[in-house]
């Protein structure tokens, strides 16, 4: 896997922010879709140290976790933008976090082959990088979505052409995706906290992607889908179906620990402050 960071830039939000920019529009806080709830509710959140690092903290929101949310792509997803339901959260292309992200991308572009990704002809011989209004690189747009997503009816399979490759070669989609890709809807956010004693800590918070993850313009999404409840009712609560994903974000060592304190959570008769969208 590849060696996590202790920061990168956020740069999922980045065209959603920009698209705002010109017509700025006071903070929605209802509901979007039919199924989807409110943003603010109660949220039972747990402090502890990193294990494996004295000048850490983490700081974990258990209400998102330990909730029974799941990626419904092509399962019921009905996409950021209204019409192209078929293309999930994928419409926009995926920003790189840094150089070493793009240059790991580009060493699995390398092994897909014309049965793996749709798009492959394109890709290769007029390239799949592009860049927004900004200049910052990210995966090429093709026909209105990702270069590097399958659309349905291919015989490859529909969905990301580097998630399909992991799974036929037996590893983790976080190995071949872009940073941001397979990171969602999990956030990982860092703040330098100043104690009274003068002592200064890294607090790592682990919380849910809502709507005011992408910035203002996040509140334009067609859909979105942590607050749906057709996107909750898994089998397996967040921290147990995300364990690659935590672990990668978080270290093993601090990734037990979560784990604890995620069963303690559960274990208990009544739960603090479980997610809206949860099934009763």
């Amino acid at each position: 896997m590849p060696k996590t960071k202790k920061a990168k830039p956020d740069k999922a939000t980045k065209k959603l922010r920009n698209s705002k920019q010109e017509s700025p529009q006071p903070e929605a806080t209802g509901p979007h879709g039919p199924d989807e709830k409110e943003l603010d509710f109660a949220r039972a959140w747990v402090e502890f140290p990193d294990p494996a690092d004295d000048e850490q903290v983490f700081r974990c929101d258990l209400t998102w976790l330990t909730s029974r949310w799941t990626c419904i792509f092509g399962s019921g997803c009905q996409g950021i933008q209204a019409g192209r339901a078929d293309d999930g959260c994928c419409t926009l292309g995926a920003h790189f976090s840094d150089k070493d992200d793009e240059k790991r991308v580009a060493g699995h572009v390398a092994r897909l082959t014309p049965e793996l990704w749709q798009f492959h002809d394109v890709g290769t011989k007029t390239g799949w990088v592009g860049v927004d209004e900004d200049g910052e690189r990210q995966t090429r747009r093709w026909e209105g979505s990702c270069i590097f997503q399958n659309r349905p009816g291919f015989a490859g399979g529909m969905g990301c052409s580097l998630h399909i490759l992991a799974l036929k070669e037996g590893k983790e989609p976080l190995e071949t995706k872009p940073d941001v890709c397979w990171q969602l809807p999990v956030r990982r956010t860092y703040d330098w906290i100043e104690r009274p004693d003068d002592t200064r800590v890294l607090q790592i918070s682990i919380g849910e992607y809502d709507r005011r993850g992408w910035g203002p313009g996040g509140h334009d999404l067609h859909w979105w889908c942590t607050s749906a409840t057709s996107a909750h009712g898994a089998g397996d609560p967040v921290y147990v179906s995300y364990r690659p994903e935590l672990t990668e974000l978080m270290g093993q060592e601090a990734y037990d620990r979560l784990v604890e304190l995620c069963e303690q959570r559960l274990a208990s008769l009544l739960p603090m402050a479980p997610h809206p969208a949860d099934p009763a």
